[in-house]
């Protein structure tokens, strides 16, 4: 498999380092011109997912027999959701170039709690699956996939789980600032570097736990609230018990897709930054990816964060070159 070394991406010089290349996208780029249309769906376990949909206005001629333009599938990060600007941006470009897009929000992420006991996690791909159930119904006949960080894991891990079987209208994906290895990278979250993400993350995290224990208050212990410092804490009393897991360790170990991106039958590709806050040592596998025939690895250099990447990529600086 190609490792893909080199680029020409210039990150801007007034951002010199990768949590300010993080930060600066998500808290100051406003993309606009995306209207969604809002599809709520029932779950097979009684719950419901909201997805939100953007066509294409361009009537670009379609070969014989299609009946629709391509669609692309894009699922968003931890405690994200379709209206963050990387989705949007991501959205915007694929309509401009012709492609219909479903930006789907994982459970409790649209804006209103979920109704089941449970939420989403890293390796929620049964939900993946329900959203493309649904693509298929419309009748698209050439699906792209596209994550982002825990979306990205997820998708990577609904590839490689479903390996040879996977649908046949699923054409190529790609997941972009991926944890490969979950446990390591939940490790790097709890350095000093990284107090802000996880701060971030933790108080929108436990304010879901608050709200989802008034409807099980004999199933979610809130008093264990006071002991979540960092995600692993969460992950350990919340989310592994929440979906059926031992502890964080054995959430970690069953959803990680580095496990699974062996048995991935479609091109993908992974772009992971070196300086990516988020992503440990693991998150690089270079001997693996090296040898997998559909799995390419583009490793963005020790100065050009992702998230920066993304937006640029998304307004035409880059991807249109």
């Amino acid at each position: 498999m190609p490792f893909i070394r080199q680029s020409d991406y210039q990150p801007p010089r007034w951002l010199p380092n990768g949590h300010l290349q993080t930060i600066y996208p998500s808290v100051f780029r406003k993309v606009e011109g995306v209207v969604y249309e809002r599809e709520r769906i029932d779950t097979n376990d009684g719950d419901f997912l909201d997805l939100d949909w953007s066509f294409s206005k361009y009537d670009f001629p379609k070969g014989p027999g299609k009946k629709k333009l391509p669609l692309v599938v894009l699922s968003h990060g931890l405690e994200g959701d379709t209206t963050r600007q990387y989705i949007i941006g991501m959205v915007k470009l694929f309509n401009s170039n012709g492609f219909d897009c479903l930006a789907w929000n994982f459970r409790s992420c649209s804006g209103e709690i979920n109704k089941t006991l449970r939420f989403y996690h890293s390796g929620a791909t049964d939900d993946l699956q329900t959203v493309l159930n649904v693509a298929l119904s419309k009748g698209y006949e050439e699906i792209y996939l596209i994550g982002f960080s825990l979306g990205g894991n997820l998708t990577l891990k609904y590839l490689g789980e479903s390996g040879e079987n996977l649908y046949p209208e699923i054409k190529k994906a790609i997941a972009f600032s991926v944890p490969l290895h979950l446990s390591s990278g939940s490790s790097k979250m709890e350095g000093w570097e990284d107090w802000i993400y996880t701060t971030r993350f933790n108080r929108s995290l436990k304010k879901k736990i608050l709200e989802k224990a008034r409807y099980y208050p004999d199933q979610i212990n809130t008093s264990n609230l006071s002991k979540v410092k960092t995600l692993r804490d969460f992950d350990n009393y919340y989310t592994s018990q929440l979906h059926g897991f031992k502890d964080a360790e054995d959430y970690y170990a069953k959803n990680s897709s580095i496990n699974f991106i062996e048995n991935i039958s479609v091109p993908t590709l992974i772009v992971n930054a070196q300086n990516d806050p988020f992503l440990s040592k693991k998150c690089y596998p270079f001997e693996l990816t090296e040898r997998l025939e559909n799995v390419h690895f583009f490793l963005l250099r020790k100065k050009e964060a992702i998230a920066d990447f993304i937006s640029q990529v998304t307004m035409g600086c880059y991807g249109r070159r």
